[in-house]
Parts: structure tokens; sequence; C-alpha cells
């Protein structure tokens, strides 16, 4: 494992460049993503949080959704493990070191198609660059399954606090993303579990933020926003994938073939 991770560390971006990426992603990708995907979830536990018996300030403290976005985390960091710590096996058993810098560059491509959708929005000419595919559900799929979703899990909504808001974070976590695809395609690239669970943690954590906006100010702030995210995200996500491509150049200067 300390092979692993001192190679990517050596590399002219480190590991905590990966995370940085990745947590980048989350942020500035949340508010255009994760409002439309994640936010009719959010929205089912914030009424019934904000409806439950105690103190007013508990209720508020409930609205913030702090074990669902824990649960998140746990499934988030969990998977990153298992990609990261299989990806390593792999390569301590055939010393193709050059799979990590691999995977890296799927990363980086996924998050390039992430940017260049984005700017198509605002430069529709450039969606005719991006090759056409669908690599997570959208706001109408979310809505769908959040549908279909309510009856077994209606007594977790009823009320999501405690232990309830936790399971549904995990359990929600498996639901198909594309960033979710690129940031394990970042973990894979680790080597390691434990760089693994790191990388998707972040990425984890950098979507708080607008799943946050979205359950205390609404899905109607939320969109506001996205319209900003809309301008703001694009660029950050082609930056992101320059640095992940970076790092996997720097991977195969030091990686034997």
């Amino acid at each position: 494992m300390h092979d692993h991770l001192s190679m990517l560390q050596s590399a002219p971006l480190s590991l905590p460049a990966l995370m940085a990426a990745v947590f980048m992603a989350g942020l500035t990708g949340g508010f255009g993503h994760c409002v439309g995907m994640c936010g009719p979830f959010v929205l089912a536990q914030v009424g019934a949080a904000g409806e439950a018996p105690g103190p007013a300030l508990a209720r508020a403290g409930g609205a913030l959704l702090l074990p669902y976005h824990l649960g998140r985390l746990t499934t988030y960091a969990g998977l990153g493990a298992v990609a990261g710590g299989l990806s390593g096996l792999v390569v301590r058993a055939t010393e193709y070191r050059w799979l990590l810098a691999l995977f890296l560059g799927i990363a980086a491509l996924l998050f390039l198609r992430q940017g260049l959708v984005g700017l198509g929005r605002v430069a529709p000419r450039l969606l005719r660059l991006v090759p056409a595919g669908r690599f997570s559900l959208g706001t109408a799929g979310a809505a769908r399954l959040t549908a279909l979703l309510a009856r077994p899990l209606r007594g977790l909504f009823a009320d999501p606090r405690g232990l309830n808001g936790y399971f549904l974070g995990v359990l929600l976590g498996f639901i198909p993303c594309g960033m979710v695809y690129a940031a394990l395609a970042a973990a894979v690239s680790s080597g390691s579990a434990a760089g693994g669970a790191l990388v998707l943690a972040a990425f984890a954590v950098g979507t708080v933020p607008s799943l946050m906006t979205v359950a205390v100010a609404g899905r109607a702030v939320g969109r506001q926003f996205a319209g900003l995210a809309a301008w703001i995200t694009p660029p950050l996500m082609l930056l992101n994938a320059a640095l992940l491509f970076s790092l996997a150049f720097g991977v195969l200067d030091r990686a034997p073939f």
C-alpha cells in the first residue's frame, strides 16, 4: 500500500491534489447536478423532519439532514475503498502500474464530458462535441425513483432523524450517478483501499453544501444557485480534468511497462 501511495505522491500532483479535484467537482457540480438528482430525496425528508415533535432548534437542525449526509459518505467511502483496494491488488499481482494512469485518464475524460455538457448549455453548439450517453437518472428519473422508493422506505422517510436518516443515506448512496462514476474512477487510480475511501469521502463532502442549501432554503433557491453554477462549474470541471490528466502522465513517467 505504501508503495502505491508514494508513487502517486511522487507525481507532479499528490493524492491530496486528487482529493481536492474530486472535492471541487462535488462542490461545484452539486449545485448544477445534485440539486436536480438528489433534491427530491432531500425535500421528501425535510418536510418530515420539520414537522417532527420537539424544540424548534432541534427541528431546524433535523432539516440539515446530517445523518443522511453521513450515510451517503459511508456508502461512497466504502465504494471507494473497494475500488481502490481491488486496483491495488491487481497492480501488485501484475506490476502493471500503468493501470492506475488508465483510470486517472478515465476519470479525467468523465469530468471533461461533464464540463463540455455544461458549456454546451451556455453554447449549444459545443454539445455536438460530446458523445451521446446517459450516466445518471436525471431530474425526472430521480422524481420517479423517489415515488418508487416512497412505499418500501416510507418508515425511514417519515422520520429521517438519527439512524433512520443515516440508513437512508447509506441506501440512496447507491443510486446511479455519472459524477459518482467519475469519482470512482479516480478512486481506482489511488491504488489502495485507504486512498480510494479518502477520494470518495472528499467527493461526498463536496456535495453536501448544495444539498443543505436545498434542505434549508428550498429547491427554488437551489435552482437559483444552479443558474450561477451553470457558468462556474464547466470551467472548473475542465480544470479538474486537466489536473487528473497531469496526474496520469506523472504516473506513466514512473510506471514500468
